[in-house]
């Protein structure tokens, strides 16, 4: 069985990678393998042309296959909240929370993930036409073998590009280096209101598979469940999935990386998240209509979530 995920060197997909790695999916009878397939409207479309069994990517990119979520279900959070980092060429002296700064700015973003940024810009009322700004695909993305953020850090640090929108695994790289500045960090409070509901990480299946074989998909979600508390009880456990996976430098960046984001380690979906993501999917015109919560998740195994009973 395979599992794809649009960022492989990265925080954001990191415990469905772990799941894997740790030896949780095989725990739970599953021969699955994770790899990656960018950008993530790839990885939804081979899930609905069943070349894969599960997604593991951000929540609303699956409307980019699957209209109205109609063939597709989240089985599960991998972490809570939209995770991307807007970050600055550390030259242009942009502040923490200073919005404004991208007027005028060529913005990289991967497909899909630049909605959450556009859809953010406007409610903090920056248009980006009025004021040009550039959101495009970063330099050197292209391809299936290229993992997005690591590329965003080194096409900022080559003054490619303005900023970048992107995983917590380029934001580092590009803050440790001098090239960047954290502007924005949704998931930690920053931006308009509402904005930490327009996505989160989640892991994804067709209803196809639930249909057919609904066991595989309980067993996948138990599996991401215990592996969300193995980190937690021990985040060291990140570096050996690190060495076998990731550069050296993104090797030894992932433990810390992991331990900032276990406050967000909640495999639960909640109401409000697919409420305010759906108003964020009208908003971009990506969907067309309020869609209920059982349209969305896949309600059977919100059970799971918690874990085993203690």
């Amino acid at each position: 069985m395979k599992l794809v995920v649009p960022d492989l060197i990265s925080n954001s997909y990191f415990p469905v990678i772990a799941a894997a790695d740790l030896g949780f999916f095989a725990r739970e009878g599953l021969d699955l393998q994770v790899e990656l397939l960018f950008p993530v409207s790839e990885a939804y479309e081979a899930l609905r042309a069943g070349k894969v069994d599960f997604v593991g990517g951000s929540a609303h990119s699956a409307l980019a296959a699957f209209p109205r979520f109609e063939g597709v279900k989240l089985l599960a959070a991998q972490a809570q909240g939209m995770y991307w980092f807007l970050v600055m060429r550390t030259d242009i002296g942009a502040r923490r929370g200073q919005i404004e700064c991208v007027k005028g700015r060529t913005i990289g973003a991967a497909p899909w993930v630049e909605m959450g940024l556009r859809a953010l810009l406007s409610a903090a009322g920056i248009g980006i036409d009025r004021d040009e700004v550039r959101i495009v695909p970063v330099p050197g993305s292209q391809g299936a073998s290229v993992n997005f953020g690591v590329t965003a850090a080194r096409a900022l640090a080559e003054r490619r590009i303005d900023g970048f929108w992107a995983n917590g695994m380029g934001t580092e790289v590009a803050v440790r280096e001098g090239a960047g500045t954290v502007v924005l960090d949704v998931r930690r409070g920053d931006g308009p209101k509402g904005c930490f509901d327009y996505t989160l990480s989640a892991l994804a299946a067709s209803e196809a598979l639930i249909g057919r074989a609904p066991e595989l998909a309980a067993s996948a979600v138990r599996a991401l469940v215990a592996t969300q508390a193995a980190l937690r009880e021990d985040p060291g456990l990140a570096r050996s999935v690190g060495v076998k996976r990731f550069p050296a430098v993104e090797a030894e960046l992932i433990t810390p990386l992991i331990r900032r984001d276990l406050p967000y380690y909640d495999a639960r979906i909640s109401p409000q998240t697919v409420s305010g993501m759906c108003q964020f999917a009208q908003r971009l015109g990506i969907l067309d209509r309020n869609l209920a919560y059982e349209d969305v998740v896949a309600t059977a195994y919100s059970a799971l979530w918690d874990g085993p009973a203690r």
